[in-house]
Protein backbone atom coordinates (compact mmCIF):
# COMPACT_ATOMS: atom_id res chain seq x y z
CA UNK A 1 0.00 0.00 0.00
CA UNK A 2 1.56 3.71 -0.78
CA UNK A 3 1.29 6.91 0.57
CA UNK A 4 -1.11 9.28 -1.35
CA UNK A 5 -2.27 12.75 -1.38
CA UNK A 6 -6.36 13.09 -2.01
CA UNK A 7 -5.77 14.57 -5.63
CA UNK A 8 -4.04 11.34 -6.94
CA UNK A 9 -6.55 9.04 -5.42
CA UNK A 10 -7.73 6.36 -7.75
CA UNK A 11 -10.70 3.90 -7.39
CA UNK A 12 -10.15 0.40 -6.13
CA UNK A 13 -7.38 1.79 -4.63
CA UNK A 14 -5.75 0.56 -1.20
CA UNK A 15 -4.11 3.17 0.70
CA UNK A 16 -2.58 4.08 4.00
CA UNK A 17 -2.00 7.53 4.12
CA UNK A 18 -2.74 10.54 6.81
CA UNK A 19 -5.04 13.11 6.69
CA UNK A 20 -6.88 16.29 8.15
CA UNK A 21 -10.61 15.81 9.68
CA UNK A 22 -13.07 18.64 8.41
CA UNK A 23 -15.90 16.83 9.72
CA UNK A 24 -17.04 14.01 11.16
CA UNK A 25 -21.14 13.19 11.55
CA UNK A 26 -22.67 10.40 12.75
CA UNK A 27 -25.42 9.30 11.30
CA UNK A 28 -27.83 6.35 10.91
CA UNK A 29 -28.10 3.90 8.28
CA UNK A 30 -30.17 0.78 6.93
CA UNK A 31 -27.68 -1.69 8.68
CA UNK A 32 -27.05 0.96 11.76
CA UNK A 33 -25.03 4.04 12.59
CA UNK A 34 -21.89 5.12 10.41
CA UNK A 35 -19.64 7.62 10.38
CA UNK A 36 -19.69 10.23 7.44
CA UNK A 37 -16.20 11.95 7.89
CA UNK A 38 -15.08 15.19 4.84
CA UNK A 39 -10.54 14.45 5.18
CA UNK A 40 -8.83 16.64 3.87
CA UNK A 41 -4.64 17.45 2.81
CA UNK A 42 -3.04 20.74 1.09
CA UNK A 43 -4.01 18.84 -2.01
CA UNK A 44 -8.23 18.51 -1.70
CA UNK A 45 -10.77 16.90 0.11
CA UNK A 46 -12.61 13.63 -0.14
CA UNK A 47 -15.79 12.16 1.78
CA UNK A 48 -15.19 8.83 3.89
CA UNK A 49 -16.97 6.34 5.81
CA UNK A 50 -16.52 3.94 8.68
CA UNK A 51 -19.43 1.74 8.16
CA UNK A 52 -19.83 -0.15 11.25
CA UNK A 53 -18.95 2.03 14.37
CA UNK A 54 -19.53 2.08 17.90
CA UNK A 55 -21.95 5.83 18.52
CA UNK A 56 -19.02 6.73 20.88
CA UNK A 57 -16.66 6.98 18.02
CA UNK A 58 -18.08 10.27 16.71
CA UNK A 59 -16.42 12.38 19.63
CA UNK A 60 -12.92 10.35 19.24
CA UNK A 61 -11.66 12.52 15.89
CA UNK A 62 -12.58 15.97 16.13
CA UNK A 63 -12.65 18.91 13.24
CA UNK A 64 -9.04 19.35 13.04
CA UNK A 65 -7.64 15.64 13.77
CA UNK A 66 -4.76 14.44 11.66
CA UNK A 67 -5.59 10.89 11.31
CA UNK A 68 -4.14 7.84 10.24
CA UNK A 69 -6.13 5.53 7.98
CA UNK A 70 -6.46 2.17 6.01
CA UNK A 71 -8.51 2.49 3.27
CA UNK A 72 -10.26 1.71 -0.12
CA UNK A 73 -11.41 3.95 -2.71
CA UNK A 74 -14.45 3.75 -4.21
CA UNK A 75 -16.79 5.12 -6.34
CA UNK A 76 -20.43 6.72 -5.35
CA UNK A 77 -22.62 9.15 -8.10
CA UNK A 78 -19.51 9.62 -9.69
CA UNK A 79 -17.31 10.88 -7.35
CA UNK A 80 -14.24 8.95 -5.34
CA UNK A 81 -15.72 8.10 -1.58
CA UNK A 82 -12.77 6.38 0.68
CA UNK A 83 -13.93 3.60 2.85
CA UNK A 84 -12.10 3.43 6.05
CA UNK A 85 -11.06 -0.38 7.35
CA UNK A 86 -8.86 1.19 10.21
CA UNK A 87 -8.75 4.89 11.76
CA UNK A 88 -6.22 5.95 14.73
CA UNK A 89 -5.15 9.49 15.86
CA UNK A 90 -1.30 10.88 14.14
CA UNK A 91 0.72 10.50 16.77
CA UNK A 92 4.52 11.56 17.93
CA UNK A 93 6.21 8.25 16.30
CA UNK A 94 4.37 8.81 13.19
CA UNK A 95 6.93 11.94 12.63
CA UNK A 96 4.42 14.38 10.63
CA UNK A 97 2.88 17.72 11.36
CA UNK A 98 -0.81 18.54 11.18
CA UNK A 99 0.08 22.08 9.72
CA UNK A 100 1.87 20.48 6.99
CA UNK A 101 -1.63 18.81 6.14
CA UNK A 102 -3.61 22.31 5.93
CA UNK A 103 -4.47 24.03 2.56
CA UNK A 104 -3.30 27.42 2.83
CA UNK A 105 -2.72 30.58 0.78
CA UNK A 106 0.57 30.70 -1.06
CA UNK A 107 2.53 33.24 0.85
CA UNK A 108 3.19 33.77 3.62
CA UNK A 109 0.95 35.56 5.88
CA UNK A 110 3.07 37.84 7.29
CA UNK A 111 4.59 38.78 3.66
CA UNK A 112 0.99 38.87 3.14
CA UNK A 113 0.06 41.00 6.00
CA UNK A 114 2.72 43.90 5.23
CA UNK A 115 1.99 43.95 1.06
CA UNK A 116 -1.81 44.77 2.31
CA UNK A 117 -1.00 47.53 4.97
CA UNK A 118 1.81 49.28 2.62
CA UNK A 119 -1.22 49.64 0.18
CA UNK A 120 -3.32 51.46 3.54
CA UNK A 121 -0.06 53.50 4.18
CA UNK A 122 -1.06 55.01 0.54
CA UNK A 123 -4.52 56.33 1.57
CA UNK A 124 -4.19 59.99 1.17
CA UNK A 125 -6.92 61.09 3.16
CA UNK A 126 -6.04 60.49 6.98
CA UNK A 127 -9.54 59.82 7.77
CA UNK A 128 -10.24 56.76 5.71
CA UNK A 129 -6.49 55.86 6.31
CA UNK A 130 -7.00 55.89 10.19
CA UNK A 131 -10.25 53.89 9.81
CA UNK A 132 -8.60 51.13 7.69
CA UNK A 133 -4.94 51.05 9.88
CA UNK A 134 -7.30 50.46 13.11
CA UNK A 135 -9.15 47.10 11.50
CA UNK A 136 -6.05 46.14 10.00
CA UNK A 137 -4.03 46.41 13.40
CA UNK A 138 -7.29 45.22 15.26
CA UNK A 139 -7.12 41.96 13.43
CA UNK A 140 -3.38 41.11 12.83
CA UNK A 141 -3.69 38.18 14.59
CA UNK A 142 -6.58 36.48 13.67
CA UNK A 143 -6.00 37.93 10.03
CA UNK A 144 -2.61 35.55 9.92
CA UNK A 145 -4.73 32.32 9.97
CA UNK A 146 -8.35 33.34 9.24
CA UNK A 147 -10.13 31.64 5.80
CA UNK A 148 -12.10 33.95 3.56
CA UNK A 149 -15.59 31.45 4.16
CA UNK A 150 -16.32 27.94 5.96
CA UNK A 151 -16.76 26.10 2.50
CA UNK A 152 -16.83 28.54 -0.27
CA UNK A 153 -13.97 30.65 -2.46
CA UNK A 154 -10.77 31.50 -0.38
CA UNK A 155 -11.92 28.50 2.35
CA UNK A 156 -7.77 28.07 2.97
CA UNK A 157 -5.47 28.95 5.91
CA UNK A 158 -4.76 32.63 5.64
CA UNK A 159 -7.28 32.53 2.26
CA UNK A 160 -8.85 35.98 3.99
CA UNK A 161 -5.54 37.78 4.22
CA UNK A 162 -5.08 36.47 0.13
CA UNK A 163 -8.59 37.77 -0.93
CA UNK A 164 -7.77 41.13 -0.03
CA UNK A 165 -4.18 40.99 -1.42
CA UNK A 166 -5.36 40.00 -4.68
CA UNK A 167 -8.08 42.46 -4.36
CA UNK A 168 -5.68 45.47 -3.65
CA UNK A 169 -3.80 44.74 -6.43
CA UNK A 170 -6.45 44.42 -8.77
CA UNK A 171 -8.20 47.76 -7.10
CA UNK A 172 -4.31 49.34 -7.80
CA UNK A 173 -4.40 48.56 -11.60
CA UNK A 174 -7.59 49.80 -11.99
CA UNK A 175 -7.39 53.07 -10.45
CA UNK A 176 -4.88 53.65 -12.88
CA UNK A 177 -6.83 53.09 -15.79
CA UNK A 178 -10.51 54.98 -14.14
CA UNK A 179 -9.08 57.84 -13.32
CA UNK A 180 -11.87 59.59 -11.73
CA UNK A 181 -12.77 56.85 -9.32
CA UNK A 182 -11.55 57.78 -5.89
CA UNK A 183 -8.53 55.16 -4.98
CA UNK A 184 -8.78 56.23 -1.36
CA UNK A 185 -12.16 54.83 -1.38
CA UNK A 186 -11.62 51.88 -3.73
CA UNK A 187 -8.66 50.53 -1.55
CA UNK A 188 -10.57 50.88 1.49
CA UNK A 189 -13.60 49.29 0.46
CA UNK A 190 -11.32 46.81 -0.26
CA UNK A 191 -9.52 46.16 2.99
CA UNK A 192 -12.91 46.23 4.84
CA UNK A 193 -15.67 44.64 2.61
CA UNK A 194 -15.04 41.14 4.27
CA UNK A 195 -12.84 41.82 7.83
CA UNK A 196 -15.43 41.02 9.61
CA UNK A 197 -15.26 37.42 8.33
CA UNK A 198 -13.31 37.51 11.30
CA UNK A 199 -16.40 37.42 13.43
CA UNK A 200 -18.89 35.98 11.24
CA UNK A 201 -16.69 32.74 11.25
CA UNK A 202 -14.80 31.22 14.56
CA UNK A 203 -11.57 29.47 13.09
CA UNK A 204 -9.02 27.72 14.67
CA UNK A 205 -5.57 28.67 13.94
CA UNK A 206 -5.65 25.81 11.00
CA UNK A 207 -8.38 28.09 9.12
CA UNK A 208 -10.81 25.57 9.72
CA UNK A 209 -13.85 27.45 10.17
CA UNK A 210 -17.07 27.80 11.37
CA UNK A 211 -19.93 30.16 11.54
CA UNK A 212 -20.74 32.52 14.88
CA UNK A 213 -24.41 32.72 16.16
CA UNK A 214 -24.01 36.43 15.19
CA UNK A 215 -22.35 35.31 11.86
CA UNK A 216 -25.54 33.04 11.16
CA UNK A 217 -27.97 35.51 12.38
CA UNK A 218 -26.34 38.84 10.53
CA UNK A 219 -24.04 38.37 8.73
CA UNK A 220 -20.35 40.17 7.76
CA UNK A 221 -22.22 42.25 6.06
CA UNK A 222 -24.08 43.90 8.63
CA UNK A 223 -21.81 43.02 11.40
CA UNK A 224 -19.15 45.97 9.17
CA UNK A 225 -21.54 48.31 8.89
CA UNK A 226 -22.09 48.38 12.47
CA UNK A 227 -18.52 48.03 13.49
CA UNK A 228 -17.34 50.77 11.30
CA UNK A 229 -19.99 53.01 12.35
CA UNK A 230 -19.02 52.41 15.79
CA UNK A 231 -15.74 52.97 15.41
CA UNK A 232 -16.29 56.13 13.38
CA UNK A 233 -18.24 57.89 15.70
CA UNK A 234 -15.75 57.30 18.15
CA UNK A 235 -12.97 58.25 16.17
CA UNK A 236 -15.02 61.43 15.27
CA UNK A 237 -14.55 60.70 11.60
CA UNK A 238 -17.23 63.16 9.37
CA UNK A 239 -20.33 61.40 9.18
CA UNK A 240 -20.08 61.86 5.52
CA UNK A 241 -17.37 59.59 5.28
CA UNK A 242 -18.57 56.84 7.67
CA UNK A 243 -21.55 56.33 5.74
CA UNK A 244 -19.72 56.15 2.13
CA UNK A 245 -17.30 53.07 4.23
CA UNK A 246 -20.23 51.88 5.52
CA UNK A 247 -22.62 51.51 1.81
CA UNK A 248 -18.51 50.10 0.25
CA UNK A 249 -19.44 47.09 2.38
CA UNK A 250 -23.31 46.92 2.59
CA UNK A 251 -23.52 46.96 -0.99
CA UNK A 252 -20.51 44.67 -2.41
CA UNK A 253 -22.88 42.09 -2.67
CA UNK A 254 -24.50 44.26 -5.23
CA UNK A 255 -28.23 42.63 -4.91
CA UNK A 256 -30.57 41.92 -2.69
CA UNK A 257 -30.66 38.11 -3.71
CA UNK A 258 -26.54 38.03 -3.18
CA UNK A 259 -27.12 39.98 0.30
CA UNK A 260 -26.78 43.45 -0.20
CA UNK A 261 -29.82 45.55 0.74
CA UNK A 262 -28.77 48.57 -1.26
CA UNK A 263 -27.23 48.54 -4.65
CA UNK A 264 -24.21 50.10 -5.30
CA UNK A 265 -24.55 54.09 -5.28
CA UNK A 266 -21.08 55.41 -6.26
CA UNK A 267 -18.54 54.46 -8.62
CA UNK A 268 -16.27 52.81 -6.31
CA UNK A 269 -18.55 50.58 -4.53
CA UNK A 270 -19.90 49.34 -8.16
CA UNK A 271 -15.74 48.36 -9.09
CA UNK A 272 -15.52 46.92 -5.57
CA UNK A 273 -18.63 44.86 -6.25
CA UNK A 274 -16.68 43.29 -9.65
CA UNK A 275 -13.47 43.07 -7.95
CA UNK A 276 -14.68 40.94 -5.59
CA UNK A 277 -16.44 38.47 -7.89
CA UNK A 278 -13.32 38.52 -9.91
CA UNK A 279 -11.25 37.16 -7.62
CA UNK A 280 -13.78 35.18 -5.84
CA UNK A 281 -14.79 33.25 -9.19
CA UNK A 282 -11.52 32.81 -10.63
CA UNK A 283 -10.55 31.30 -7.53
CA UNK A 284 -12.85 29.15 -8.17
CA UNK A 285 -11.51 28.03 -11.36
CA UNK A 286 -7.87 28.13 -9.89
CA UNK A 287 -9.57 25.76 -7.83
CA UNK A 288 -11.83 23.13 -9.89
CA UNK A 289 -8.30 23.11 -12.48
CA UNK A 290 -5.37 22.63 -10.55
CA UNK A 291 -5.55 18.69 -10.38
CA UNK A 292 -7.13 18.89 -14.15
CA UNK A 293 -5.06 17.67 -16.93
CA UNK A 294 -5.13 19.49 -20.74
CA UNK A 295 -7.85 18.46 -22.07
CA UNK A 296 -10.19 17.37 -19.67
CA UNK A 297 -12.92 18.58 -17.86
CA UNK A 298 -14.03 18.76 -14.30
CA UNK A 299 -16.66 17.89 -11.78
CA UNK A 300 -19.21 19.88 -11.41
CA UNK A 301 -18.31 23.31 -9.41
CA UNK A 302 -20.58 24.21 -7.13
CA UNK A 303 -19.48 28.06 -6.74
CA UNK A 304 -19.59 28.44 -10.74
CA UNK A 305 -23.37 27.71 -10.58
CA UNK A 306 -22.69 24.21 -10.84
CA UNK A 307 -21.23 24.18 -13.86
CA UNK A 308 -17.73 21.93 -15.01
CA UNK A 309 -14.92 23.84 -16.17
CA UNK A 310 -12.39 22.80 -18.60
CA UNK A 311 -9.00 23.08 -19.12
CA UNK A 312 -7.39 23.60 -22.52
CA UNK A 313 -4.22 22.17 -24.35
CA UNK A 314 -1.69 24.75 -25.61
Amino acid sequence: MEMTQIKDLQTNQELIGYYLVKEMTLKEGAKGCYLDIMLSDPTGTINAKIWKCDPKDANSYPKGTLVKVMARIAEFRGKPQMNIAKIRKANEEDGVKVEDYVAAAPMEAKVMYDQVMEQARRIEDQDIRKVCFNFLESNRKELMYYPAAKAMHHAIRSGLLYHILRMLQVADGVANVYAKLDRDLLIAGVILHDIEKINELSSDELGLADYTLEGELLGHLVMGVKNIAKYCDEANIPNEKSLVLQHLVLSHHQRPEYGSPKMPMIPEAEMLHYIDMMDARLYSFEDALKDIQPGEMSDRVFSLENRRVYRYQK
